[in-house]
């Protein structure tokens, strides 16, 4: 069976209750995007721990996935209505041919090599190398399937430097990867902080799946620590606002690594850094950059 897409432009304060409308209309998923991802305009947005957005793009398109025969400029018109809208808003609407998602959906994910002795493979796959480190992921609810640069940047800091016996935090674990990689790697504890319960549902998850004894937690339910190691990866922004935090978690003498920061950011993003860790650029993928210091 074939679906029609449809696509409206919209602005932050409508696209949420274009969105709720096409789901009461007969959609059978609806979600948001940045009318400007990918350019220069994008733009990204976040929530804090206990704080979380009710922020959206300025400019969105609101998609929603209908059957082959609806009646699309009814639907629009209904929207347009339901949304207390003066006009009806610029849309279009996209043919979807019948697939089967699965396994298009597995295509993308083939195994990652991230070192000779450290893999990450999906679900549906053999491993390549049985001998090695195998991280077994079902990508899906939460970010962090190692094909990214930053994560990829992580998990080779994290393959260089854990000796055995640390204690690892990851804060904003994602799928839980980097904390399941510092136990397989040798780390004693690890646990995973998250804001999304997606993505700790989603560690939790993957920790089993791996036979790995990570714990994960929202912000409020973890328990406060000092780590050996604090890896964080995120974005630029967070980083610097959750930088206070961060530091911390961080014992004397432990280390911090960052991710989730481009080349043009390191060094706003070091400085903020600098006031509690020796800390510098540890390596670079693709513009994104990895950082990480000691604490003084």
């Amino acid at each position: 069976m074939a679906w029609l897409s449809l696509k409206i432009e919209a602005d932050e304060q409508t696209a949420g209750v274009l969105s709720d409308v096409l789901l009461d209309l007969g959609a059978l998923s609806a979600d948001i995007e940045d009318a400007n991802a990918e350019t220069a305009r994008e733009q990204p947005i976040f929530g804090e721990p206990g704080e979380p957005t009710d922020s959206l793009w300025k400019d969105s398109i609101v998609s929603g996935l209908f059957a082959e025969d609806a009646d699309i400029p009814a639907i629009v018109a209904a929207a347009t209505e339901a949304a207390h809208l003066d006009t009806v808003p610029r849309y279009r609407v996209d043919h979807v041919a019948e697939q089967d998602w699965v396994r298009l959906t597995q295509s993308q994910f083939d195994p990652i090599q991230i070192s000779p002795r450290l893999w990450i493979i999906p679900t549906w796959h053999t491993p390549v190398d049985a001998a090695a480190i195998n991280l077994i992921l079902d990508p899906g609810l939460a970010f962090g399937t190692g094909s990214h640069p930053t994560t990829h940047l992580c998990l080779q800091w994290l393959e260089r430097n854990l000796r055995g016996g640390e204690s690892v935090l990851d804060y904003g674990c994602g799928s839980g990867i980097l904390a399941i990689a510092a136990l397989k790697l040798g780390a004693a504890k690890a646990l995973g902080v998250d804001i999304d319960p997606q993505a700790v549902l989603a560690s939790k998850q993957n920790a089993e799946q791996n036979q790995a004894a990570a714990d994960f937690f929202l912000p409020g339910d973890a328990p406060k620590i000092q780590a050996d190691i604090v890896v964080s990866n995120i974005l630029a922004n967070p980083l610097k606002v959750l930088s206070p935090m961060l530091a911390q978690a961080v014992r004397p003498g432990g280390q911090i690594v960052l991710s989730g920061v481009l080349a043009h950011q390191a060094e706003e993003t070091l400085n903020v850094y600098r006031q509690w860790f020796d800390i510098d650029i540890a390596a670079e993928m693709d513009g994104w950059v990895c950082l990480a210091g000691v604490k003084r």
